[in-house]
């Protein structure tokens, strides 16, 4: 069964309705589901109307069991790649996918290559203001400094979707290039 439209609805802890936003299934591969966003999609945050559209297209991953999903987004975006810190994705059926963003991502700067934590501030708010469980804030271990993580291994854009054993093309079902 292939489902053409996928509804992204990311939640805080609290159940409150975050970001949601519709995106094209891309494909799946053993690093999990990938779905993609052209320019112009509209993004919007909790019950607001829309809080904006898309100016570069994106590829986003959602890994099998995994405490992150990843966005790639192709420039004009100062950020490259994007990793929220999240619950393990679910799928309710096949056109949605849910998470709760726990506050926290790990960036990477297109023009440089840096990579920084950002909303460490949120991360310690919400920690209390939500009661977050030992599950959720318990140190994880870490990998060694220098390991591979989506933010620092990812490739461009441009190269997104056409990866040796991945079955589809970013540039022909989004308009990447």
């Amino acid at each position: 069964m292939t489902v053409a439209e996928v509804l992204v609805s990311v939640r805080k802890f609290d159940g409150r309705l975050h970001w949601h936003h519709p995106m094209a299934r891309l494909g799946e591969d053993e690093h999990g589901v990938w779905l993609g966003a052209q320019v112009g999609t509209v993004y919007r945050k909790g019950e607001m109307g829309p809080l904006y559209t898309t100016v570069e297209p994106r590829v986003m991953l959602f890994p099998r069991d995994a405490w992150w999903t990843a966005l790639f987004q192709a420039a004009p975006a100062d950020l490259d790649v994007y990793c929220d810190v999240t619950t393990p994705p679910e799928w309710p059926n096949p056109a949605a996918v849910t998470m709760v963003d726990l506050d926290l991502d790990v960036c990477r700067i297109r023009a440089t290559g840096a990579v920084f934590i950002d909303d460490e501030d949120e991360f310690a708010r919400h920690r209390i203001q939500y009661g977050y469980p030992l599950e959720v804030v318990a140190p994880r271990p870490r990998q060694p400094r220098g390991s591979p993580t989506p933010c620092t291994t990812a490739p461009s854009l441009s190269a997104v979707g056409t990866a040796p054993g991945w079955t589809w093309s970013a540039s022909e079902l989004c308009g990447f290039s």
